[in-house]
């Protein structure tokens, strides 16, 4: 079995490792600009540290915050002027363009009369992570596979049945039932894939498109122990762990002198990107956090403690009751006690000042969302050549249709040699 050609990475000498190593390096010297959170921290350190960036940042307008939110290569170049080593960003996030040239992605996107439950964008992102993977040579094994849907995109050029694990009972139902209806070679089967006992047939090429944290790590482990034949995966939400602290899984990353450990609240920032996201979706977000830091500085005054105060993920419905009712919710699960005469007015006045100043130090510390995610999965492409796999690592397509765009696509070298 072969891989399909990948393009030529930025600097073709450059190894997994080596890239792995600058990033690591590079993340180190600036943890001070990505680890504080500045809607815990109103004035990170870094202000102080970098006073020219700071005020570079405080200077930016509303209209170009979105700019640099949606593209950080241009605030690593204004920030470059002030902090030199930012100017790296670049090419530090530099990979391969695994969108093949001679494949149309819509001849291999499932046509829209078949996408039925299918969203649009997850149909787009079906169509172009399986013309990233073609040829198919055996049968696919879809992993964390919810209703199917990348199932009967790859049915279509796949020589072999399609098989899918979901734990969901009622998703293998009705994606079962989407297969009969079309006739798509494709068996649905209800299974948690953590589970112990999990058995996997070895000449089998397994696929997830977005499997979370911790799932697509055991895809990596269990493929790799019982010999998959390929692994082709798309990894996303990193933070969704029961480590309380991340490690790197490779060998080689693992027994370097500093290799960074991070918390599920570092993993986070990894995807942290709205690029996707509808204009309502942004707005809500935006009124919720300033709600959120509006009642920050209210129980900061109220307790007399300059610190922040975590509060749990709200009810959908509290959207609907304005800022005083979500100080009266905040405040119940925090069991505070609100004054009678407080003024709602004036503290949402200031939550909203706050999140303009917020906003702008988050944008320095966005810049640290995509290296972060860089880190972790070449971290993953070194761990599966230990395992004896030759990978692939690079883009599947455009982060327009998908921030989480990252593609790892590892043929075991045994089956590569028995071709």
């Amino acid at each position: 079995m072969t891989l399909p050609p990948a393009a030529s990475l930025h600097d073709p000498a450059e190894s997994f490792y080596s890239h792995w190593l600058a990033l690591n390096d590079w993340l180190h010297e600036h943890r001070g600009l990505w680890q504080p959170a500045p809607f815990m921290e109103p004035n990170p350190e870094w202000t102080r540290r970098y006073p020219d960036l700071a005020r570079l940042i405080a200077e930016v307008s509303d209209e170009q915050c979105q700019s640099l939110e949606d593209e950080p290569a241009k605030l690593a170049v204004m920030a470059g002027e002030h902090v030199p080593s930012l100017a790296r960003y670049e090419r530090l996030i530099a990979l391969a363009d695994l969108k093949p040239a001679d494949v149309e992605v819509s001849q291999a996107t499932l046509p829209e009369v078949r996408a039925v439950d299918m969203p649009g964008r997850k149909r787009s992102q079906s169509g172009a992570f399986a013309a990233a993977i073609r040829p198919l040579e055996q049968s696919v094994l879809d992993w964390c596979c919810g209703k199917g849907h990348l199932a009967r995109t790859l049915a279509a050029v796949c020589p072999e049945p399609v098989h899918g694990l979901e734990w969901n009972a009622e998703l293998v139902r009705d994606g079962n039932r989407l297969a009969e209806q079309f006739g798509d070679a494709v068996s649905l089967q209800c299974q948690d894939v953590m589970a112990q006992d999990l058995a996997l047939p070895p000449e089998t090429h397994g696929v997830a498109l977005h499997a979370c944290g911790d799932l697509h790590r055991r895809l990596m482990r269990q493929g790799s122990e019982v010999g998959l034949s390929r692994l082709s995966f798309s990894p996303c939400c990193y933070h969704l762990t029961h480590a309380g602290i991340y490690r790197p899984m490779s060998r080689r990353a693992a027994s370097q002198d500093r290799p960074l450990a991070l918390s599920r609240n570092d993993l986070r920032l990894a995807v942290q990107e709205t690029v996707t996201a509808p204009a309502r979706v942004r707005e809500q977000t935006r009124r919720v956090s300033q709600w959120r830091l509006g009642f920050d500085c209210l129980q900061r005054k109220l307790r007399g403690r300059d610190e922040y105060l975590p509060v749990p993920s709200h009810p959908s419905k509290l959207i609907h009751e304005g800022f005083a009712g979500f100080c009266r919710w905040a405040a119940n699960k925090k069991a505070l006690a609100l004054p009678p005469d407080i003024d709602f007015d004036a503290w949402e006045t200031q939550g909203a000042r706050r999140w303009q100043h917020m906003r702008r130090h988050e944008l320095v510390r966005h810049l640290f969302r995509r290296p972060l995610e860089l880190w972790m999965v070449l971290d993953y492409a070194l761990y599966l050549e230990e395992q004896g796999y030759r990978v692939r690592l690079g883009e599947f397509c455009d982060r327009s249709l998908t921030p989480r765009n990252l593609l790892l696509d590892a043929v075991r070298k045994k089956a590569e040699a028995a071709k």
